[in-house]
Parts: C-alpha cells; structure tokens; sequence
C-alpha cells in the first residue's frame, strides 16, 4: 500500500487464525498487488503502523509478510528510507509463491512469455541429459507419471499433478544436481502456464502426445 492508496482493504475478516494463515494472507495481498502492478516498483509503501491498521491486521503480522517480500525479491527495506518495490529484474519469478500471484488474475503478457522462453531453453536440454544419463526407475516415474495425464487428463487438478510430476522425473533423469535443484522453481512454471494455457484457449491443444513422444525417446 502506498501513500497515496486509499486504506479500505482490511484482510483479517479473511483470514482469522494462526499468525502464520495471518502473515500469508497479507504476504498474498501485497504480493498479488506488487507483481499486478498496482503497487509499481520504485513504489514506496507507507508505515508500517498506518498499513497495518489499513490491512486491520497486527504490526508483527504486516512486518513478516514485508520479511516475506524482501526475501522473494519484491521489497526492500532500509533505515529512515523505508519499504520500496524493487525492479521487476530483482524479483525471484521462479519463486511458487510469486507464480501463484502473478497467475491470480490475468498476468502481464511478458511475465508469460517469459516463462514459456525459459522452459524452451531448459527442457529440451533437460531431455537431452535424461536420455544419455536415465536409469530404469527415471523410466518408470516417466512412464507412471504420463499414466497418469493420460488417465486424468490436463483439465484436472490431478492430471496437471501428474504434468509437475513428469517434469520432476525428467529433470530426476538428468542426474544433474543444478538441474535438479530447479525441480521446484520449474515444476511451478510449468502447472502456472499450462493451466493458463487451458483456461485461455477455447480449444487448447492435448500436449499428452507430446509428452509421450518425449518418454518413448529417453
């Protein structure tokens, strides 16, 4: 919330309960605000007592959500400078909280693009360690995981679990630690995109055959 933004967003009403429900429900609010940009980065926000009673929330709930921000990328804060929005560059998009919020209501064209760019880049490669370097239990969380979209299909929450599930064991296969260690970061990507693929194109393409032929090649 900045200076200038009326205080009529009270979240407590919300999201009674444990300080950790609270802090995330207002992590979520200024989060979802940030990368939308209604907050804009440069964007400085007001105190912490004014924002926290806007927020109708405690001071200590409103300071760990900002804690939250600033280790995501979003905020930085500075003696006697305050709380500001960092460049979109400094931000951790990859991170699956900051995903989520971006794909809460309709994110900015670029941000997708982006994404879809990086998994362009990654996977392929991906692919290609996993054939040289798989295993017979890399095929089988393959083969078990695309069982799985084929049983449930991508326009359920469990076939697109099966989807995070395949890109988990294909980058598993890699036998590459750095890889491996964006299993989380990529896995988001890839259920963000593919479920806005689906929810935005009328008649969206099944890219379960795709992912077949990906299988049957490692």
């Amino acid at each position: 919330m900045t200076s200038d933004e009326p205080n009529d967003t009270p979240i407590a009403r919300s999201a009674r309960g444990s300080g950790r429900r609270l802090r995330g429900a207002v992590a979520h609010y200024l989060g979802t605000a940030i990368v939308s940009g209604q907050i804009a980065p440069g964007d400085k926000l007001t105190g912490e007592i004014a924002n926290a009673e806007a927020l109708d929330v405690s001071r200590s709930a409103y300071r760990e959500a900002v804690q939250v921000l600033t280790a995501k990328g979003l905020l930085e804060s500075r003696p006697k400078a305050g709380t500001r929005v960092l460049p979109r560059s400094r931000w951790n998009i990859l991170d699956p909280a900051v995903l989520a919020w971006a794909f809460s209501a309709e994110p900015d064209v670029a941000f997708v693009r982006d994404l879809f760019e990086l998994r362009a880049v990654v996977e392929p490669a991906a692919a290609r360690f996993a054939a040289e370097r798989r295993d017979n239990n890399d095929i089988k969380a393959l083969r078990d995981a695309l069982a799985k979209m084929r049983r449930h299909t991508l326009a359920t929450e469990a076939g697109r679990a099966a989807d995070r599930a395949f890109h988990d064991a294909l980058l598993g296969a890699t036998h590459n630690n750095a890889m491996m260690a964006l299993s989380a970061s990529i896995g988001a990507a890839v259920s963000w995109t593919t479920e806005f693929k689906q929810r935005t194109r009328g008649l969206p393409r099944d890219p379960i055959p795709d992912h077949a032929r990906v299988c049957d090649a490692i």
